[in-house]
């Protein structure tokens, strides 16, 4: 019994050279510590992918450009219209039924010619008409100038028998009486033949003015009125025609640099239907006043190469020019240029972010050189298309995107 007493008292004995049992809170550290670190790295590499996939990008945009070679000596740019300085809306005069029309759009008229012919048959029957009543009223008032003639006579043989005593003069008097009534009945024949004949000659301008002529020279830029139709004067015009050796581009220069351009002054037209080719223009004339709204003026410049394919309305490009380009400098074609930071590598390939409907379209592009600091671009979007200026890396094609400015 003593010898088990002795061995219980020496089993609680304390080992000094043991290892300290590990604390509660250590534990707790550790495993905290461990789950901040993988936090943090699922935070650094899922959070962004998965936010590049649910929320809008917000991106700066740019625009491919067309440069010309004529860029060193541009000292203005600015944006207009082709427009006819010359131009007529032929109207009709008098109101009517087309019978006729000779023309179509896109034709080319001289003064003078026949664009449209009216409905002339009323009119035709009216000028029968009035030339009718001319013809009666100037018969009657010859049958009155007969019956004057012959009373004449009779008045003479009444006044030698009345002064030789043979008859009384109330016979002499009735007859002088019947003169004078003929003779104003002669007056009123004259005159209703006068105003038949002018209603004649009235009737007969407005036939004239039932066929439609061109006023000027020039070319339809409009459908004209059709066959059957109802004109009025005042109403849709019958053609309109523009003088095509009159066109200018009226282009907007701001206000603040009106002093770099100087009339006579060489220009560089580009026209937005073909950008690839340039022509040589002339400032020629200065607008009469200022728009307030948009501080412009309103400067003309004229062309100076020949003008095939140019039409009214076509939108341009005036660069005013330092110095004149020659015929040869001005068939060089222009580049088409993008800034160098948006050109971005995706799958071993360069490729520019276009920005359409609020989404990103990536497209390859061919870089052929450098361009000032920007590249030339042998393929790829077409000049004036938007976009990202900088992609990041994770910009990916059909993402939304949303442009920095605008909400």
């Amino acid at each position: 019994m003593a010898d088990d007493l002795s061995h219980d008292l020496a089993s609680l004995r304390i080992q000094r050279d043991a290892p300290p049992a590990p604390r509660p809170f250590v534990r707790i550290a550790v495993v905290l510590v461990t789950l901040a670190g993988i936090a943090a790295g699922v935070y650094y590499l899922l959070v962004p992918r998965v936010a590049s996939q649910l929320w809008k990008a917000e991106v700066q945009t740019t625009e491919i450009a067309l440069i010309s070679p004529a860029q060193a000596s541009i000292t203005v740019t600015s944006t207009g219209y082709v427009v006819p300085q010359t131009i007529s809306k032929v109207g009709a005069k008098t109101s009517g039924r087309v019978a006729k029309v000779n023309v179509k759009e896109g034709d080319t008229v001289k003064a003078g010619d026949v664009i449209a012919v009216l409905d002339e048959s009323n009119q035709r029957a009216a000028i029968a008409a009035g030339v009718s009543r001319v013809a009666v009223a100037k018969a009657q008032a010859d049958t009155a100038r007969a019956n004057v003639a012959d009373l004449n006579q009779q008045v003479a043989r009444e006044k030698r028998l009345v002064e030789s005593g043979a008859i009384g003069r109330a016979s002499l008097e009735d007859l002088e009486a019947r003169r004078a009534s003929l003779a104003t009945q002669i007056a009123a024949a004259d005159a209703q033949a006068g105003a038949a004949q002018s209603e004649v000659n009235t009737l007969r301008t407005t036939l004239q003015d039932l066929t439609i002529v061109a006023p000027i020279s020039g070319t339809l830029v409009s459908k004209p009125v059709e066959v059957g139709e109802l004109v009025l004067p005042g109403s849709r015009e019958v053609a309109e025609i523009a003088d095509f050796k009159s066109l200018l581009v009226e282009t907007d220069v701001p206000e603040a640099r009106l002093h770099l351009v100087r009339i006579g002054g060489p220009c560089e037209i580009v026209l937005d239907a073909y950008p690839d080719k340039r022509f040589r223009g002339q400032a020629v004339e200065f607008g009469q006043r200022v728009n307030r709204s948009k501080a412009t003026v309103i400067v003309k410049v004229k062309f100076v190469d020949a003008m095939d394919g140019v039409l009214p309305d076509m939108a341009a490009r005036v660069s005013f020019l330092s110095q004149e380009l020659d015929a040869k400098a001005i068939k060089d074609p222009p580049k088409k240029v993008v800034p160098a930071s948006a050109i971005a590598d995706r799958g071993g390939a360069k490729v520019v972010f276009v920005v359409e409907g609020g989404k990103v379209r990536m497209v390859p592009i061919k870089v052929l050189g450098p361009v000032g600091s920007g590249l030339e671009l042998g393929e790829g979007p077409e000049p004036g298309t938007k976009i990202v200026s900088a992609p990041s890396p994770e910009l990916t094609d059909g993402r939304e995107v949303k442009e920095k400015g605008n909400e």
